[in-house]
């Protein structure tokens, strides 16, 4: 049996002695996190936010419908549609709420005063705690899928800055194409070679990187063929989901002292 399902067997048997108190009746639940992604077609591998293969605990998904070059720039057009999106995964029952984007952190304030669950809508979510375990001297850089857009404004959301970062666009990458663009023809091989090339050469040209950030909810599946490349820590919307879901489905710890 896998670990969510052993762990939601702890939470049932809570749930039985709880009812009485006046837990609310669904449709269905144990959806650890709700995850809200801009509804785009191309291949979403193992790994990718969008792929619930990647998770290893119940997740929810609800899309969103609009450009996302809207999202890249913060359009307050869509800001209600994204709030609508958190509410109704709140009233399904999860226990927290991410974004499947980095650049959902334009909405990442207003989102959060609008349901009770925590809510954590982007990667960027952990630049204070990484540039908190690092000397000052040390530089972290971000992989961005459109660097140009990744700028103090947008991380103030975010409780962050520009400092101390080197943000690295990844948007332009001919290999990154079908994802950045939407396209059903991903070679994923070239994708890999690429990103850590890119990697390995910003490290050479900044030696005091200290760790990578992928800002890309569609980055993830090559965090560790990165890290093989560089030696480096590095962080990516994964690293966000486990940490928030760890919070929210605590484990009994059993052996022996």
């Amino acid at each position: 049996m896998s670990n969510w399902k052993s762990a939601y067997g702890a939470l049932e048997t809570k749930a039985e002695v709880r009812g009485a108190h006046g837990l609310p009746p669904r449709s269905f639940s144990g959806q650890v996190l709700g995850i809200i992604a801009v509804k785009l077609d191309y291949p979403k591998l193992p790994g990718n936010v969008a792929n619930a293969c990647t998770f290893n605990y119940p997740v929810c998904y609800e899309v969103v419908d609009f450009e996302i070059e809207q999202l890249f720039a913060g359009d307050p057009a869509i800001k209600q549609m994204i709030i609508e999106a958190a509410i109704k995964l709140e009233a399904q029952g999860v226990r927290a709420i991410i974004g499947a984007c980095g650049f959902f952190a334009h909405f990442q304030k207003d989102v959060a005063a609008a349901v009770d669950v925590p809510v954590f809508m982007s990667s960027l979510c952990q630049l204070p705690v990484i540039k908190a375990g690092f000397a000052q001297a040390g530089s972290i850089a971000v992989f961005a899928a459109d660097g140009s857009s990744l700028n103090d404004d947008l991380l103030a959301q975010v409780g962050s800055n520009t400092e101390r970062l080197i943000i690295q666009n990844v948007g332009d990458m001919e290999s990154f194409a079908p994802i950045r663009w939407g396209g059903h023809e991903l070679d994923n091989g070239k994708l890999t070679d690429d990103l850590c090339g890119l990697a390995k050469d910003l490290c050479q040209q900044h030696p005091d990187i200290k760790a990578i950030l992928l800002e890309c909810s569609d980055l993830p599946p090559y965090a560790a063929a990165i890290q093989k490349a560089t030696g480096l820590p590095v962080f990516d919307f994964i690293t966000l989901a486990n940490w928030v879901a760890g919070a929210v489905l605590q484990k009994t710890y059993t052996g022996w002292f």
